[in-house]
């Protein structure tokens, strides 16, 4: 009888820290009640997540905030959070429980979350990105990553991109959406920007390419420029 309650608890453990994180996640339930009037997207991808939030029907920016986190006992450390910048850089515990495959429940200080998965998709860019490299005059210049950095996390069928600086918690932008990455070709749908919400809606084309594990990115900007940009993977340009 004991060998068997010993195998329950093992087999229990071993389904507990088999699910993943990984992908995009949709805030659905607060503090016993349905979230109706703001959409809030979280994406989880190698060790760090992004969440972005905006006013329903409006389209009007409320929040982002997002860093590192532990997949096994759920601790998260904050780069940037624009809801509550003093909490940038402290580890957090929050309690987090699977509820089947697709809804996780995360207990905080002063409030409990239920979050509904979205999509695992995978594609070519699956990743936490950091920019590192820009072509401005047609020479491309490169940028060393520290605590001023812009990144792009992509997981699920979604992304978010947020420029912030974590030692000085300045906030300097956040956007997001849907995207595909296909046969070299790139396609973002923008959902939120906290810039400038008009541009909600809008789709922006790329081609890109992966070399040598960087991510090569080209086409026209938000506002009709030429770029041509190079992200590298967020851990292996911080491990350098």
């Amino acid at each position: 009888m004991k060998k068997i309650f010993i195998l329950s608890i093992l087999l229990f453990s071993a389904s507990l820290f088999s699910q993943s994180l990984t992908g995009s996640w949709k805030l659905v339930e607060e503090n016993g009640k349905e979230v109706s009037d703001k959409e809030v997207v979280r994406v989880y991808q190698d060790s760090y997540f992004a969440e972005g939030a905006k006013k329903a029907g409006t389209n009007e920016f409320l929040w982002a905030l997002g860093g590192e986190f532990t997949n096994d006992d759920y601790t998260t450390t904050l780069d940037f959070n624009t809801k509550s910048p003093e909490m940038i850089g402290e580890l957090q515990d929050p309690k987090l429980s699977f509820q089947g495959e697709n809804k996780i429940q995360i207990n905080n200080v002063t409030e409990v979350q239920v979050w509904e998965r979205i999509s695992t998709n995978e594609n070519d860019l699956n990743g936490n990105w950091v920019i590192t490299g820009r072509k401005r005059d047609g020479n491309m210049n490169k940028m060393k990553p520290g605590d001023r950095r812009t990144i792009k996390i992509l997981s699920g069928d979604r992304f978010q991109w947020v420029a912030f600086n974590s030692a000085t918690r300045e906030f300097s932008g956040t956007g997001g959406g849907t995207y595909s990455a296909e046969n070299g070709k790139y396609t973002e749908h923008i959902e939120f920007f906290s810039r400038d919400d008009s541009r909600v809606g809008a789709d922006l084309s790329f081609d890109y390419e992966v070399k040598n594990g960087e991510w090569h990115h080209s086409g026209k900007s938000s506002k009709g420029n030429p770029i041509y940009e190079i992200w590298s993977p967020y851990e292996e340009a911080y491990s350098k």
